[in-house]
Protein backbone atom coordinates (compact mmCIF):
# COMPACT_ATOMS: atom_id res chain seq x y z
CA UNK A 1 0.00 0.00 0.00
CA UNK A 2 1.11 3.54 -0.77
CA UNK A 3 0.68 6.14 2.00
CA UNK A 4 0.16 9.69 0.71
CA UNK A 5 0.78 12.48 3.23
CA UNK A 6 1.93 16.05 3.52
CA UNK A 7 5.43 16.63 4.84
CA UNK A 8 5.65 17.46 8.56
CA UNK A 9 8.19 18.98 10.93
CA UNK A 10 9.26 16.36 13.51
CA UNK A 11 6.07 14.39 12.79
CA UNK A 12 3.86 13.11 15.60
CA UNK A 13 4.19 9.50 16.72
CA UNK A 14 0.96 8.44 15.00
CA UNK A 15 2.42 9.42 11.62
CA UNK A 16 4.87 6.56 11.94
CA UNK A 17 2.14 4.10 12.88
CA UNK A 18 0.59 4.82 9.49
CA UNK A 19 4.01 4.59 7.84
CA UNK A 20 4.48 1.16 9.38
CA UNK A 21 1.26 -0.07 7.75
CA UNK A 22 2.39 1.11 4.32
CA UNK A 23 4.89 -0.37 1.87
CA UNK A 24 6.10 3.04 0.71
CA UNK A 25 5.54 6.73 1.39
CA UNK A 26 4.65 9.48 -1.03
CA UNK A 27 4.97 13.10 0.06
CA UNK A 28 2.68 15.76 -1.37
CA UNK A 29 5.01 18.17 -3.18
CA UNK A 30 2.38 20.12 -5.11
CA UNK A 31 0.07 21.44 -2.42
CA UNK A 32 -0.03 25.02 -1.17
CA UNK A 33 1.41 25.77 2.24
CA UNK A 34 -1.18 25.58 5.02
CA UNK A 35 -0.68 27.60 8.22
CA UNK A 36 -1.16 26.29 11.75
CA UNK A 37 -0.44 22.68 10.82
CA UNK A 38 2.30 20.16 11.50
CA UNK A 39 4.06 21.33 8.34
CA UNK A 40 6.12 23.77 10.39
CA UNK A 41 5.38 22.81 14.00
CA UNK A 42 5.60 19.96 16.45
CA UNK A 43 4.87 19.28 20.12
CA UNK A 44 7.36 18.19 22.77
CA UNK A 45 6.85 17.49 26.47
CA UNK A 46 8.72 19.68 28.95
CA UNK A 47 8.60 20.08 32.72
CA UNK A 48 6.01 22.84 32.11
CA UNK A 49 3.84 20.60 29.93
CA UNK A 50 3.36 20.33 26.19
CA UNK A 51 5.46 22.90 24.32
CA UNK A 52 4.84 23.74 20.65
CA UNK A 53 7.87 24.42 18.47
CA UNK A 54 7.30 26.34 15.24
CA UNK A 55 9.72 26.96 12.39
CA UNK A 56 9.28 30.58 11.26
CA UNK A 57 8.80 30.92 7.53
CA UNK A 58 9.04 33.78 5.08
CA UNK A 59 5.61 34.96 3.92
CA UNK A 60 4.02 32.34 6.16
CA UNK A 61 1.15 34.69 6.99
CA UNK A 62 0.67 35.92 3.46
CA UNK A 63 -2.75 35.59 1.85
CA UNK A 64 -1.03 34.65 -1.40
CA UNK A 65 -0.91 30.88 -1.87
CA UNK A 66 2.62 29.49 -2.02
CA UNK A 67 3.70 26.03 -3.12
CA UNK A 68 4.95 24.00 -0.15
CA UNK A 69 8.32 23.38 -1.79
CA UNK A 70 8.86 27.15 -2.17
CA UNK A 71 8.31 28.08 1.49
CA UNK A 72 11.57 29.53 2.81
CA UNK A 73 12.70 29.37 6.42
CA UNK A 74 13.07 32.72 8.19
CA UNK A 75 16.54 32.84 9.74
CA UNK A 76 16.09 36.38 11.07
CA UNK A 77 14.73 34.57 14.11
CA UNK A 78 17.12 32.30 16.01
CA UNK A 79 14.67 29.43 15.92
CA UNK A 80 17.34 26.69 15.66
CA UNK A 81 18.89 27.66 18.98
CA UNK A 82 15.49 28.01 20.65
CA UNK A 83 14.28 24.63 19.38
CA UNK A 84 17.48 22.84 20.30
CA UNK A 85 17.58 24.33 23.81
CA UNK A 86 13.96 23.27 24.33
CA UNK A 87 14.69 19.76 23.09
CA UNK A 88 17.71 19.52 25.38
CA UNK A 89 15.68 20.72 28.38
CA UNK A 90 12.87 18.30 27.56
CA UNK A 91 14.91 15.19 26.77
CA UNK A 92 18.46 15.74 28.05
CA UNK A 93 17.81 13.21 30.83
CA UNK A 94 15.90 10.76 28.64
CA UNK A 95 17.51 7.30 28.43
CA UNK A 96 18.41 7.51 24.75
CA UNK A 97 19.11 11.21 24.28
CA UNK A 98 22.87 10.65 24.01
CA UNK A 99 22.36 7.87 21.46
CA UNK A 100 20.34 9.96 19.02
CA UNK A 101 20.96 13.64 19.77
CA UNK A 102 24.08 13.99 17.59
CA UNK A 103 22.18 12.75 14.53
CA UNK A 104 19.39 15.23 15.14
CA UNK A 105 21.75 18.10 15.98
CA UNK A 106 23.54 17.56 12.65
CA UNK A 107 20.27 18.27 10.81
CA UNK A 108 19.58 21.34 12.96
CA UNK A 109 23.05 22.70 12.27
CA UNK A 110 22.38 22.84 8.55
CA UNK A 111 20.99 26.00 7.00
CA UNK A 112 18.18 24.54 4.91
CA UNK A 113 16.76 27.25 2.69
CA UNK A 114 13.38 25.59 2.32
CA UNK A 115 11.07 24.10 4.95
CA UNK A 116 10.33 21.16 2.67
CA UNK A 117 14.01 20.18 2.49
CA UNK A 118 14.41 20.38 6.27
CA UNK A 119 11.35 18.22 6.84
CA UNK A 120 12.42 15.61 4.30
CA UNK A 121 15.84 15.29 5.95
CA UNK A 122 14.23 14.93 9.37
CA UNK A 123 11.76 12.31 8.11
CA UNK A 124 14.51 10.23 6.52
CA UNK A 125 16.52 10.42 9.74
CA UNK A 126 13.59 9.18 11.84
CA UNK A 127 12.86 6.32 9.45
CA UNK A 128 16.53 5.32 9.73
CA UNK A 129 16.62 5.55 13.53
CA UNK A 130 13.40 3.53 13.78
CA UNK A 131 14.85 1.00 11.31
CA UNK A 132 11.65 1.46 9.35
CA UNK A 133 12.75 0.72 5.79
CA UNK A 134 10.33 2.61 3.56
CA UNK A 135 10.96 4.16 0.17
CA UNK A 136 10.04 7.84 0.04
CA UNK A 137 9.07 9.64 -3.14
CA UNK A 138 7.10 12.74 -4.15
CA UNK A 139 3.94 13.52 -6.06
CA UNK A 140 4.41 14.63 -9.66
CA UNK A 141 1.25 16.77 -9.62
CA UNK A 142 -1.65 17.57 -7.30
CA UNK A 143 -4.70 15.31 -7.21
CA UNK A 144 -7.73 16.36 -5.19
CA UNK A 145 -8.93 12.77 -5.13
CA UNK A 146 -6.24 10.14 -4.76
CA UNK A 147 -6.72 6.75 -6.47
CA UNK A 148 -8.50 4.09 -4.42
CA UNK A 149 -5.28 2.10 -4.21
CA UNK A 150 -3.66 4.94 -2.24
CA UNK A 151 -4.17 5.54 1.49
CA UNK A 152 -4.65 9.31 1.45
CA UNK A 153 -3.78 10.77 4.86
CA UNK A 154 -3.29 14.35 3.69
CA UNK A 155 -4.57 16.80 6.31
CA UNK A 156 -5.79 13.96 8.53
CA UNK A 157 -3.10 14.41 11.19
CA UNK A 158 -3.47 17.97 12.39
CA UNK A 159 -2.99 19.90 15.68
CA UNK A 160 -6.65 20.94 15.67
CA UNK A 161 -8.03 17.47 14.97
CA UNK A 162 -8.62 15.02 17.81
CA UNK A 163 -5.34 13.15 18.36
CA UNK A 164 -4.96 10.11 16.16
CA UNK A 165 -3.46 8.04 18.96
CA UNK A 166 -5.80 5.08 19.04
CA UNK A 167 -3.19 2.72 17.63
CA UNK A 168 -0.14 3.85 19.58
CA UNK A 169 0.55 2.10 22.88
CA UNK A 170 1.30 4.40 25.85
CA UNK A 171 4.93 4.47 26.93
CA UNK A 172 6.90 6.01 29.80
CA UNK A 173 7.58 9.71 29.19
CA UNK A 174 10.11 11.98 30.88
CA UNK A 175 7.59 14.27 32.57
CA UNK A 176 4.14 13.74 34.03
CA UNK A 177 2.25 10.71 35.30
CA UNK A 178 -0.41 10.67 32.60
CA UNK A 179 0.47 9.67 29.03
CA UNK A 180 0.41 12.58 26.58
CA UNK A 181 -0.45 11.56 22.99
CA UNK A 182 0.49 13.15 19.67
CA UNK A 183 3.91 14.36 20.66
CA UNK A 184 6.74 14.45 18.15
CA UNK A 185 8.47 11.19 17.27
CA UNK A 186 11.51 12.48 19.15
CA UNK A 187 9.58 11.93 22.40
CA UNK A 188 9.27 8.21 21.61
CA UNK A 189 12.82 7.83 20.29
CA UNK A 190 14.55 9.58 23.16
CA UNK A 191 12.58 7.65 25.80
CA UNK A 192 12.32 4.19 24.22
CA UNK A 193 15.29 3.97 21.85
CA UNK A 194 15.52 0.69 19.88
CA UNK A 195 12.20 -0.45 21.38
CA UNK A 196 10.36 2.48 19.74
CA UNK A 197 9.14 0.45 16.79
CA UNK A 198 7.43 -2.05 19.09
CA UNK A 199 5.12 0.72 20.35
CA UNK A 200 3.94 1.29 16.79
CA UNK A 201 3.06 -2.36 16.12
Amino acid sequence: MLLLTEIMYNPPVSYFWHALQAERLQLEAHENYIKQSYRNRCHVLTAQGVQPLSVPVVKGNSQVKTLITQIEIDYSQKWQQVHWRTIQAAYGRAPYFEFYSDYLKAVYDQQHKFLFELNVDLLKLYLKLLKLNRNVDFTAFYQVEAPSSVHDMRNRIHPKIYPDNLHVKPYMQVFGKQFVPELSIIDLLFTQGPASLSYLQ
